[in-house]
């Protein structure tokens, strides 16, 4: 019998993440102690509850399923073919749900078809790891699909397969069900996110890449109309395996697999900081090998299709194609690769493929598997690694002589008089973009374009902070886009745009994959009025609004969307260039707040045009959190409060009768979605309505009256710390006005301050203990950091009755004035915050940032070199920390005593 003892002892040791599950999921636990795996898994897919609804049922299963397989994984009941099946039949299964579920909210009364979502990689494959991020491709008929009369069958199948979407992705206290990705359609900067289906099947027939011939390998119909999906995958079989020898595809493969290992330098070497997916050696280039040789031979014998690797690996060894001794050292690595990054991703359920680079890390994931130390598990990969690396190179041969061309060695000179340390990183991108694999270059205008913009291209990413890093991104950007064209000409005729795009290549992530998606982004930096501070929320808001003649309430929606994303990559390209961060944060917080007063006034509008008004009643929107304090970050979310005037009890005036409370929830889930739903111009903000009464389990919107009523009667002291930060940002003058009293009555109202205080110090303790920081420069979760600094202004603001400002800054200044906090937390509160606006933007995982960019943070927060921001980092959070412990120190040491 499996000793479970010595598992579980591993488990609690070394995965927090399983370790959390051991308790949530009792009935599976139970099962476990007596070695019953299967029972276990049995039992974890009836861990929710009835009433829990469909979203919080599935991540409930989903975490309980987690905790059986890898308990059945790590104590040897299971082997990796039964691991990985099972994680892949439940992710069938909460597609199959999340798709039944969006089809029966939209249509109850229709039969559910014409809708299939197809599974690609190791989804496709039913190889999916603990923490995989699912490809599905979402097809429609448009004959079949069930939808509503006076609505286009395309915006129905493309509202089916969001919801599908937000119903798995969505988070919460449970977690979430799977990451979806859907950018493996036919060229997803352009096209919706569901595509009917014969224009996908022309879109296979004519247009698509090789690597897009190699993703349905392992294509498969995963949940809705299977037979519509077996019908789109019979109909591009022949795009798929050929009876000819397709080289053109497999170089496409080979060329992929050249530029992950260019790509990801930095994970190539065995050792600590190994990408064990993309490293040399590792699990994709077993997968690649494979898939290389069943594209060759594939057409001629269906044995060789399947999309699972190992069968595939022994269907060509049985085949002959592949030597036996291959296949099986293949399979071998693969199975270890694989497991050990299962065992990477069951510490904290995190999609990460990398060896951690720290050695106490490196020494926990080795544990976890049952070794000694991290030594012992490089050692136990690296004769598997090193091998596979030898035998994949086999697919990747130089020249027969080894040599050059020679434009190719002019090139190559020419790259090293521009300063390129490593020319031949260089010279193999410009080869693939020259070679017209690439969907932005196959035309000839594109690729002369090319030509044009090339030495001044190169020259400027050679003197680029991190020219790696930039040329990577580049390399990435390019291959988003839809068309170069003009993207090429705007750099050839505005060179000083060529530096600055260097720039934010190198130190800016989340501006290029912006610009990957929209490259015109670089046009609004044309003018130097771009770099001012946006203006005042009112002008903003009447820019964001403004419409061409005869366009609608849907191109609004665009509109504002580009006109705030454009505002937001200025303000980002402000920092890169040394814009002061808070300013610049300031600038954020103007731009959403315009956002909303532009989509929030729309949508009234829209709605009263179909719905009528409320007498005597309105909207107000109230924000909390960083949006109410006014400096957000590039990548903050918008917390975000409903309520709304007058008497709950009076109705509409418009054709169908409504309350004033459901007239308001469905008109502010209207706005909502206006300000999160992403159209054809991309995403715009995310909106987090949790903080409102109740909770997720409350209205959306409430009146006005029932706020007031719940603040004084039923609301928990975590909900006034969070109003003292609260601000109306929609709604009359007069509205707001009253909202202003009831949060003033609210924040100035006698109570006990004790209690307070240690209600707040037991939050910050449970926000410690269930999430800490992703590093020590995560400056808002770090000891010492902006949530320690955050619970201290809020506790002596009700202490001391003052101070009610929603701007930290403002609020912090008043209370060192009166004398109740130290001078010195003002330059550490600015220190900080700084810090946290830049780092969202160059470092956005909260981890120290590329050493090319610290430089770059350092000015930023003001200081001359990266070791004197760290000095003073180091002291900013000593004077947080000390002033936090004190005021927390009484309190802590009675829920210590057990007397709190």
């Amino acid at each position: 019998m499996t000793d479970w003892l010595k598992t579980e002892a591993r488990i609690r040791a070394h995965s927090p993440f399983l370790a959390r599950a051991l308790d949530r999921f009792p009935t599976v636990r139970s099962r476990l102690e007596e070695a019953d795996f299967d029972g276990a898994f049995d039992a974890a897919h009836d861990a929710a509850m009835p009433e829990d609804g469909v979203a919080r049922s599935l991540r409930k299963r989903r975490g309980a399923i987690a905790l059986a397989v890898a308990a059945a994984d790590l104590a040897g009941a299971w082997d990796l073919d039964r691991v990985t099946r099972a994680l892949s039949d439940f992710a069938d299964d909460a597609l199959e749900e999340a798709l039944a579920t969006a089809m029966r909210e939209r249509y109850p009364d229709a039969e559910h078809r014409g809708f299939v979502v197809l599974a690609l990689g190791k989804h496709g494959s039913r190889e999916l790891n603990y923490s995989s991020d699912i490809d599905p491709i979402l097809l429609y008929d448009p004959h079949t699909l069930p939808h509503g009369g006076r609505e286009d069958v395309a915006d129905a199948a493309v509202r089916i397969g969001r919801r599908v979407s937000e119903l798995l992705s969505a988070r919460d206290g449970d977690g979430y069900v799977f990451r979806v990705d859907l950018r493996l359609r036919p060229s997803p900067e352009a096209t919706p996110i569901a595509l009917p289906v014969d224009a996908a099947i022309g879109y296979y027939e004519s247009t698509a890449l090789g690597w897009e011939q190699a993703a349905f390998i392992r294509a498969r119909p995963a949940a809705g109309d299977k037979q519509l999906g077996d019908y789109f995958l019979r109909q591009i079989r022949p795009f798929v395996w050929r009876r000819s020898l397709d080289f053109g595809a497999i170089d496409a493969i080979v060329d992929i697999s050249r530029r992950i290992r260019d790509h990801y330098a930095q994970g190539q070497a065995l050792g600590p900081g190994y990408d064990l997916k993309r490293g040399r050696g590792g699990i994709r280039e077993v997968e690649f090998f494979a898939q290389v040789h069943q594209l060759i031979h594939g057409g001629r014998d269906p044995s060789l299709r399947s999309g699972n690797t190992r069968q595939a690996l022994r269907a060509l060894a049985e085949a002959g194609v592949m030597e036996r001794e291959i296949a099986t050292r293949l399979d071998e690595a693969y199975a270890l690769f694989r497991t050990v990054e299962h065992r990477l991703q069951m510490v904290e359920d995190r999609q990460t493929h990398e060896l951690p680079k720290s050695p106490d890390a490196l020494d926990n994931v080795a544990r976890l598997h049952g070794l000694d130390d991290g030594t012992a598990l490089i050692d136990l990969l690296r004769p598997h690694v090193e091998w596979v690396g030898r035998n994949y190179d086999r697919l990747t041969p130089e020249k027969e002589d080894g040599s050059l061309s020679n434009d190719e060695e002019r090139l190559k000179a020419q790259l090293v008089d521009m300063g390129f340390a490593d020319p031949d990183t260089p010279l193999a991108r410009i080869g693939r973009w020259r070679g017209g694999t690439i969907r932005a270059l196959r035309s000839a205008a594109s690729r002369d374009a090319l030509e044009a913009l090339l030495p001044d291209l190169m020259r400027a990413l050679a003197r680029a902070p991190d020219p790696s890093r930039a040329l990577n991104r580049l390399d990435d950007m390019i291959g988003r886009l839809p068309s170069a064209i003009n993207f090429f000409k705007l750099l050839a005729a505005r060179p000083a745009l060529v530096a600055l795009l260097a720039e934010i290549l190198s130190h800016a992530p989340t501006l290029a994959d912006a610009l990957g998606r929209r490259a015109e982004l670089l046009d609004g930096l044309i003018d130097a009025s771009a770099f001012d501070p946006p203006p005042p929320v009112p002008r903003l808001a009447a820019q964001f609004a403004a419409l061409e003649p005869g366009e609608d309430y849907q191109a609004l929606l665009d509109r504002v969307r580009q006109r705030v994303n454009d505002r937001r990559f200025a303000l980002g390209a402000q920092i890169i260039r040394g814009g002061d961060p808070i300013e610049a944060g300031r600038g954020y917080g103007r731009v959403a707040e315009a956002a909303i007063e532009a989509l929030g006034a729309a949508t009234v509008t829209e709605f009263e045009k179909a719905h009528g008004k409320v007498p005597g009643g309105e909207l107000l929107i109230l924000a909390l959190g960083r949006m109410g304090g006014g400096v957000l970050t590039h990548a903050s979310d918008l917390d975000l409060v409903y309520l709304f005037t007058g008497d709950f009890s009076t109705e509409n005036d418009g054709p169908k009768p409504l309350g004033a409370t459901q007239y308001f929830n469905r008109l502010a889930q209207r706005i909502t979605n206006a300000l999160s739903v992403p159209t054809a111009s991309g995403p715009l903000y995310e909106v987090d309505t949790r903080l409102r009464p109740s909770g997720a389990q409350g209205l959306l919107a409430v009146s006005l009256d029932s706020f007031a009523r719940y603040q004084r009667e039923e609301a928990w002291t975590w909900e006034h710390l969070a109003l003292t930060r609260a601000r109306p940002v929609f709604g009359s003058a007069p509205a707001r006005a009253a909202l202003h009293a009831v949060l003033a009555e609210t924040l100035q109202r006698p109570r006990d301050v004790d209690m307070l205080a240690r209600q707040a110090v037991k939050m910050r303790g449970d926000i410690a203990r269930h999430k800490p920081p992703a590093s020590n420069l995560d400056v808002k979760l770090v000891p010492g950091g902006l949530i320690d600094l955050e619970f201290l202004i809020h506790v002596m603001q009700f202490r001391h009755r003052m101070a009610f400002d929603p701007d930290l800054s403002v609020a912090l200044a008043e209370l060192v004035a009166a004398g109740h906090l130290p001078p010195e937390l003002v330059a550490a509160h600015d220190l900080i915050t700084r810090f946290l606006v830049v780092s969202r933007l160059v470092s956005p995982k909260s981890t120290e940032p590329p050493e090319a960019t610290r430089p770059l943070v350092a000015r930023a927060c003001g200081a001359q070199c990266w070791d004197g921001l760290l000095e003073s980092y180091a002291k900013a959070r000593q004077c947080v920390g000390e002033s936090w412990g004190a005021l927390a120190a009484p309190y802590q040491e009675a829920q210590d005593a057990g007397t709190g």
